[in-house]
């Protein structure tokens, strides 16, 4: 995970409680979009430390419609904001509306939020065009002394922007998730490994790969991780890189054995060299 400045740690700590507090209260007297809009720019200035005036840029013209805000940097822009009203609650149309304004601009972190809840997307232009929930919080209950929601925030902050933390979370939980895990306890070498332990502990007791795989599948694991679109993609995944491992693994042996190979051709060569010297009549 990315190793947070202890002057992003210190700005948070100090700063964001005011901002939480206030939060609650737009939520609470129900206030409007506009009024959210300038309490998240104020978040974005006081916790997540950009300027104000120079890097956060309100109604942004996205081919002829309007986001509410845009975090730009040197004149190019990082992420979207879709802002709504702090007694709003976040649904599917907002967030179709938040990825439409990327995705006409080619632009790929898009954060959708009502100032309670922020949830970061990042939006995979093929075709067509997808997207996926990279993480969430709910902003009045994150504690900057808590790590985990340090890392959330940071994603969002000014120093974020600059070490791509945004695209480093997103690699690790590409990996580190419940869908990857649950592939590799289904590996051959797992459930190999799963059986020998089984017979070291239990000599008596006698059980094939499969019937582990089938307790695993039916007992153990949940549904969402066995079968689904993301089930198939995590697979395929797997399988490309325990492949690519085997070619590695074939290629080193390949040169490995030519290397004793020639290795072995040049001492023959030096004994069969000596061996002839030797033969040759010693002149007086």
């Amino acid at each position: 995970m990315a190793k947070i400045p202890k002057k992003v740690i210190d700005r948070l700590t100090n700063t964001i409680k005011p901002f939480q507090t206030v939060a609650m209260s737009h939520k609470m007297k129900d206030v409007s979009e506009a009024d959210t809009v300038t309490l998240i720019k104020d978040v974005l200035a006081g916790c997540f430390g950009f300027n104000k005036y120079e890097e956060l840029t309100s109604e942004q013209q996205i081919r002829g419609t309007f986001c509410d805000l845009a975090v730009k940097i040197d004149g190019k822009i990082k992420y979207l904001i879709e802002v709504k009203a702090a007694g709003v609650s976040l649904n599917d149309s907002h967030l179709r509306q938040a990825l439409g304004y990327g995705a006409n601009n080619g632009i790929e972190w898009v954060v959708l939020t009502n100032s309670i809840d922020w949830r970061l997307y990042r939006i995979k232009f093929a075709q067509p065009i997808d997207h996926e929930e990279v993480t969430s919080f709910n902003f009045v209950e994150m504690n900057p002394r808590n790590e985990e929601d340090l890392q959330k925030m940071f994603l969002l902050c000014r120093e974020g922007i600059g070490s791509d933390a945004m695209g480093a979370y997103h690699q690790h939980a590409q990996i580190i998730n419940k869908f990857t895990i649950a592939q590799i306890l289904l590996t051959d070498s797992i459930v190999s490994s799963v059986r020998r332990e089984i017979k070291r502990l239990f000599s008596d007791v006698k059980i094939d790969d499969q019937s582990i795989i089938d307790i695993l599948k039916n007992e153990i694991l949940k549904r969402e991780v066995i079968e689904g679109d993301k089930v198939k993609e995590t697979q395929q995944k797997i399988k490309r890189i325990m492949t690519k491992i085997q070619k590695d693994s074939e290629k080193r042996s390949d040169l490995k054995s030519d290397s004793a190979n020639r290795i072995s051709s040049g001492e023959t060569s030096v004994v069969e060299e000596i061996t002839e010297s030797n033969k040759k009549p010693i002149m007086p």
